[in-house]
């Protein structure tokens, strides 16, 4: 008789829930006419010679429901914030006060959300497939289970447990994008 073979359905909850994760983050970058810090998180300023996310050149503030203000630490780094921030593709214009980078968040208009609305549903898709790549090295593993004298009954028992945990997660990132949907289309 084989020895006991588990899939470790740990582990590939862990990288399933890592994919939503990064989802998450991905949607709170999405400009959605409210202001938010997490919205310039991705910029990337050249900053001594390397390339430094915004929020570490300078302190990220929320004083409004539609502003966000940046107030860089250098000097020297303004002008290259300024130019981080405009070649983002945020579709917003920076507006200088000394060492404060400040920029009003336009009100959306319908073209603009449905585009935003693209881009989550991308997002969502790339989540999909992370999870279902996940999926696919669980049944790897019991298929690697099954070479090693696996019986067909535990076999079953496996795959449709890792099923399970895909179908379930696949669940979470359509709610999670028809929230983020709602939340954009939202006048």
């Amino acid at each position: 008789m084989a020895e006991e073979f588990e899939v470790d359905t740990d582990d590939l909850e862990r990288r399933m829930k890592g994919a939503m994760e990064a989802l998450r983050h991905e949607f709170g970058s999405l400009r959605t006419g409210r202001a938010s810090a997490s919205m310039v998180e991705p910029i990337m300023v050249d900053a001594y010679g390397s390339l430094t996310p915004i929020n570490q050149v300078g302190t990220v503030n929320v004083p409004e429901p539609r502003m966000v203000t940046i107030n860089i630490w250098d000097k020297a780094l303004v002008g290259k914030a300024e130019k981080a921030i405009r070649e983002s593709g945020l579709g917003i214009n920076p507006q200088l006060n000394g060492t404060i980078i400040m920029l009003p968040i336009p009100e959306l208009n319908e073209e603009r959300r449905r585009d935003l609305t693209k881009v989550a549903a991308q997002y969502a898709e790339s989540a999909r497939v992370a999870i279902r790549n996940v999926r696919r090295d669980g049944m790897d593993q019991i298929k690697k289970g099954k070479a090693a004298g696996m019986s067909e009954d535990d076999q079953k028992l496996w795959e449709s447990e890792v099923q399970d945990l895909t179908n379930k997660m696949i669940a979470a990132v359509d709610q999670a994008l028809e929230a983020k949907q709602a939340e954009i289309m939202q006048v």
